[in-house]
């Protein structure tokens, strides 16, 4: 299994069978190096409805016949879009043909921007814990810190975790090193940095400091094989 980082909290798992997304913001992501109009999926998963995140999940849906699993309230809202959508929620967890996907907390918001300005509430943030055969992946979605991702951490056998370091709309790097300690993946790989003026972090500054796991710079697409 080969999953890669792609900008923002943009990531790709490939598997022998399949390819999943997770928060495919790739128009208008400077940092994303994938091409929506040529990149083939079968899956995307989505944390939460800000269009950063959500990115061109329609489009590549609709274009690839891709399964979108999403919080409920934004299942359904992409549902009306036209969208094959498995509808989840925070502390679910459904075996799909791929692996097995669990939605955890989030503590952030929720909603899309419609071309008008219109904004939609798309229900309930998350985080995605994706296990794959034997190995896990914490997708920790736009998160503030909070106890329970120690939890997480004892309750699961954590690969790779991607937390994000941006500050100003989640964790900052001193809060994500402690949510580093929490959840106690083997690998920590920081997310959610310099897309825009207000979150620009030093990733590599934080990477050294991690002191649970191996902290890991993974530059646009860098692959981690599993």
């Amino acid at each position: 299994m080969k999953v890669s980082y792609h900008g923002h909290a943009v990531i790709k798992v490939q598997t022998e069978k399949h390819t999943i997304l997770i928060d495919p913001f790739i128009t208008g992501n400077r940092l994303c190096d994938l091409d929506a109009d040529t990149i083939q999926v079968d899956y995307i998963l989505l944390t939460h409805g800000h269009n950063d995140h959500v990115g061109d999940t329609v489009a590549l849906a609709k274009r690839n016949d891709a399964l979108v699993i999403a919080p409920n309230e934004l299942a359904d809202y992409l549902s009306y879009q036209g969208v094959r959508v498995h509808n989840m929620h925070i502390g679910g967890s459904y075996k799909f043909d791929f692996g097995k996907v669990k939605f955890t907390q989030a503590f952030h918001g929720s909603s899309f921007q419609e071309e008008d300005g219109t904004i939609v509430y798309t229900g309930m943030p998350a985080g995605i814990l994706l296990t794959i055969e034997d190995k896990t992946i914490y997708h920790l979605g736009d998160t503030a810190l909070f106890t329970d991702l120690k939890m997480y951490g004892e309750m699961n056998n954590i690969d790779v975790a991607f937390i994000p370091i941006g500050d100003n709309f989640t964790m900052g790097p001193e809060d994500a090193l402690i949510a580093a300690d929490w959840v106690k993946a083997k690998i920590v790989v920081p997310i959610h940095y310099n897309t825009f003026p207000v979150i620009e972090q030093d990733p590599e500054d934080f990477a050294k400091k991690v002191k649970t796991g191996e902290g890991r710079v993974m530059k646009t697409g860098d692959v981690i094989e599993l």
